[in-house]
């Protein structure tokens, strides 16, 4: 959010700016406009640039598949799955600093700015030697750092501290400033610490961000809450692997709609519609659906509420998933889906489809989105949705005679309003949406308050003159 908020305000002052994550760790992706799947983030960042978001803006994407066991997409493209010792070490210590260095001085060719972002902590200090994320990439791209402190996780102040004190002379160097993010109460409190850390570390603190509540998209799902306070109960199926869960965003727009994130079948049996989101994991997340009785409690509600399964979501709606050789679980072979629809899946190509779509409904009404998926499905449902392409249109998606089932490819597809309208009038109760209200909209204005704020209480002018600076 704060990287965000300042390459808004940054170009809001006529600069030209682009965000810049080296190496993200998310199963929350999208695709950009050339095709590219990017973490969503720094899509999200690029949008505060207002500039078109593109790979080299993360040119290393993890996302995890198991504990251990993560696929690595370098410059927009899959490129292996590697166990950790494989990542880091091996790729951390081998191609991984040329591809950071490479794409970093393609974007400084074109642009005035470029605001980077790290992930996690810059001391991890079991890590120093094989980090990628962070100090490397302040070294690679000999760039002046500030470091930003969650006081909201408590022991602020130590943390600051600690962190400057445990970096090498050199790392420390590189620190201009510090952050303090995500306040609640008075920044006036801090006072007296905030003189004594600046005392004890020469670095000065150059603003205290007060906490606010907005709309922009999570990155992480360990940040997943039930939200909104409507009448209409959207259950989302809490899936171990969820990906690309900013799909459900849009839901809360009209107000009448709480999104509840569930995992159990008692809770299944509560809610008036269901939604199986996108998985890194369809299998093993199937696998955990049956293991925990949420398959059966999923079947028992057919015909009662609307259910939608999105992309993973879609492939276990189906009647079979066929990994012939091994692609998306960890072994080759075959596995009944929930046979709500009749359809089957199957992985044959270490090849993923990444494309922004747009169409319309089969009934009319626009939508827009991405693919971004493995495998592919063969149905003999009616289609949901016809795509537009540059050739003419095609078919995509299911969805059941009765209309109660469906599933797609296309993440996004609630961010217009004819298919988050048609969705919710099957969950009955009247349910009403802010009619013409676009989600990209909020978004918009989302960044536009976050902006205002961090500007408000960020001494923006340091930043601008640590930048013009540098290390």
């Amino acid at each position: 959010m704060l990287v965000a908020a300042i390459c808004r305000i940054l170009a809001d002052k006529g600069m030209r700016v682009a965000p810049f994550k080296s190496q993200n760790m998310s199963l929350n992706s999208t695709v950009t406009p050339r095709g590219e799947e990017i973490s969503r983030a720094q899509a999200l960042q690029a949008q505060a640039c207002r500039v078109e978001a593109e790979a080299r803006m993360n040119p290393v994407l993890l996302k995890p598949k198991k504990d251990d066991v993560s696929q690595v997409i370098v410059l927009g493209r899959p490129y292996q799955d590697m166990k950790v010792g494989q990542y880091f070490g091996g790729f951390t210590n081998g191609q991984g600093p040329d591809i950071v260095r490479d794409a970093f001085d393609h974007l400084g060719r074109r642009f005035d700015a470029i605001v980077i972002e790290g992930a996690g902590s810059p001391a991890e200090i079991n890590l120093d030697d094989v980090d990628l994320a962070n100090m490397r990439t302040a070294e690679l791209t000999d760039a002046p750092c500030i470091l930003v402190v969650n006081i909201e996780w408590g022991g602020a102040f130590a943390y600051a501290y600690g962190t400057l004190m445990l970096l090498s002379p050199e790392q420390r160097s590189r620190f201009k400033g510090i952050i303090i993010n995500n306040m609640r109460g008075q920044a006036s409190d801090l006072q007296e610490g905030i003189e004594e850390l600046e005392r004890l570390t020469g670095v000065p603190v150059l603003g205290v961000v007060p906490h606010m509540e907005h709309a922009l998209p999570e990155e992480d799902s360990q940040g997943l809450e039930d939200r909104g306070t409507g009448s209409v109960k959207v259950g989302v199926v809490r899936l171990p692997h969820i990906s690309n869960f900013t799909d459900i965003d849009a839901l809360e727009m009209g107000g009448g709609v709480s999104v509840r994130f569930i995992d159990r079948p008692s809770e299944v049996a509560s809610v008036d519609a269901i939604v199986i989101p996108g998985t890194k994991s369809t299998v093993d997340d199937l696998h955990w659906l049956r293991s925990r009785g949420l398959d059966r409690a999923i079947v028992e509600r057919r015909g009662k509420v609307p259910i939608l399964g999105i992309c993973g979501g879609y492939q276990m709606l189906g009647a079979q998933i066929h990994d012939p050789h091994g692609i998306e679980g960890e072994a080759a072979g075959s596995h009944d889906g929930l046979g709500l629809l009749r359809a089957a899946s199957r992985f044959d190509a270490y090849e993923k489809r990444t494309v922004q779509v747009e169409g319309t409904m089969v009934g009319g009404g626009e939508i827009r989105g991405y693919e971004i998926h493995m495998g592919a499905t063969e149905s003999e449902e009616e289609p949901l949705f016809i795509l537009r392409t540059k050739d003419g249109t095609r078919e995509e998606g299911s969805v059941s005679e009765d209309g109660m089932v469906m599933g797609t490819y296309v993440h996004g597809l609630f961010d217009l309003p004819s298919f988050r309208n048609k969705f919710l009038s099957l969950a009955g109760k009247g349910v009403e949406d802010e009619g013409a209200m676009d989600h990209e909209s909020a978004v918009e204005a989302a960044l536009d308050k976050v902006a205002r704020t961090v500007a408000q209480h960020v001494d923006v002018d340091a930043i601008i003159r640590i930048m013009e600076e540098g290390a």
